[in-house]
């Protein structure tokens, strides 16, 4: 690439057709959990925020949005359960929109990983068991202590089926919003995947043993987003091999495959094909069970039937790499996101990154560490040479 202000041909900046959605790069903002939003409503830091990341045929995926009052585990989280938060999430979407850029509301029950503190008159959280999350992990208090977890309540069926329902008015109102589509999470040891993965899941009923049953709960919510809102508007995102919040499986590559065989025949069935499929590659704490992480994913990647996303970790150049290699459709960026809000323009300049500070990922400050980070400099040019900060 020449010096100044051109731009190399790459493919992680090639466009791509989502399905209706037509997207000008491949560059995806991750969801990244901030802690912004006090008494659980996004605000004018938000609409900043998002902005400041959205570029033209651009995709943004919201920070884990609560489906209800029992979903938090970690303070100052936006929901989408109720009208002040319907209403509040309007003013995100209309700035996003206002740039040309597309973006999915992620819905987020963290299960287990919270508190009674989190939870309506101080009950125990929910999940697929009455196992707590072990001493190695810690869970966050409103007033930023830390703490272990306890133990969680098992959900019968009934109250399976209700959430099934929590979630598919969630989907609904996130449109009514002006999001583009929802992602569940299905991923890092939260609800869904208390269900997924069989360290967790010690059920007897149809919802624990084979993986099949472990992907009932799953499926169910899936079929039932889709049938509110439209496969088009519905993705998902797992991660069979991260270990995150004791959500180990014995056998995650057999589970993931699992769930992309699901996910395919559902979209066989009804003729459409969700928005994508997000996998988490593991990038710290290493794949568990068969092979590394990255091989699993590329396994996942050639069974899947749709668009495919990937994130953890990726830099400028690995991000192509995966992209050019056919590993990825797109790559979802996190704390490179963080600290460059113009990280596309980068990418295509192959200028130099702005360092992350971790000490304000969680902080409550609107501004610091949040919509500070600076701007490339338009008085600036750029070699090829640049190198980027790694991720």
């Amino acid at each position: 690439m020449a010096s100044g202000d051109s731009v190399e041909e790459i493919a992680l900046l090639a466009p791509y057709k989502m399905g209706k959605l037509q997207l000008s790069h491949r560059v995806v903002l991750a969801p990244l959990t901030r802690c912004r939003a006090l008494n659980g409503l996004p605000n004018h830091a938000h609409v900043e925020y998002y902005s400041q990341r959205a570029t033209p045929g651009g995709l943004l995926i919201t920070e884990g949005t609560h489906i209800s009052s029992t979903a938090g585990g970690f303070p100052n989280v936006p929901g989408i359960y109720t009208e002040e938060q319907v209403q509040a999430w309007k003013k995100v979407t209309e700035a996003v929109h206002a740039k040309g850029a597309i973006i999915f509301c992620q819905l987020w029950h963290v299960g287990r990983a919270s508190h009674p503190a989190y939870q309506p008159g101080g009950a125990a959280p929910i999940s697929s068991t009455n196992k707590p999350i072990s001493s190695k992990w810690k869970v966050i208090l409103p007033d930023g202590t830390e703490t272990d977890y306890l133990p969680p309540k098992s959900l019968s069926t009934s109250e399976i089926l209700e959430l099934v329902e929590i979630y598919k008015q969630t989907a609904l109102n996130a449109i009514r919003a002006g999001f583009d589509g929802v992602e569940l999470h299905g991923a890092h040891g939260y609800l869904l995947d208390q269900f997924l993965k069989d360290s967790i899941n010690d059920r007897t009923d149809e919802y624990g043993g084979s993986i099949e049953n472990r992907c009932r709960f799953l499926m169910q919510v899936v079929n039932a987003v889709v049938s509110a809102v439209g496969a088009e508007k519905t993705a998902l995102r797992i991660s069979p091999a991260i270990d995150f919040n004791d959500a180990m499986d014995s056998d995650p590559l057999s589970l993931g495959l699992g769930i992309v065989e699901r996910l395919n025949k559902f979209q066989g069935a009804i003729g459409a094909k969700l928005a994508y499929l997000h996998v988490t590659q593991p990038r710290l704490h290493g794949a568990v069970g068969k092979g590394d992480g990255s091989e699993l994913v590329r396994e996942l990647r050639r069974a899947y039937q749709g668009t495919f996303i990937t994130s953890g970790g990726f830099t400028r150049d690995s991000g192509n790499e995966a992209v050019a290699q056919g590993d990825a459709d797109l790559i979802a960026y996190g704390r490179l996101f963080i600290s460059n809000p113009d990280l596309v323009k980068r990418f295509k300049l192959n200028a130099p990154l702005n360092e992350y500070n971790r000490d304000t990922f969680y902080t409550p400050d609107p501004v610091v560490g949040y919509t500070d980070y600076p701007f490339l400099s338009h008085e600036h040019s750029y070699s090829a040479a640049a190198a980027a900060v790694p991720s």
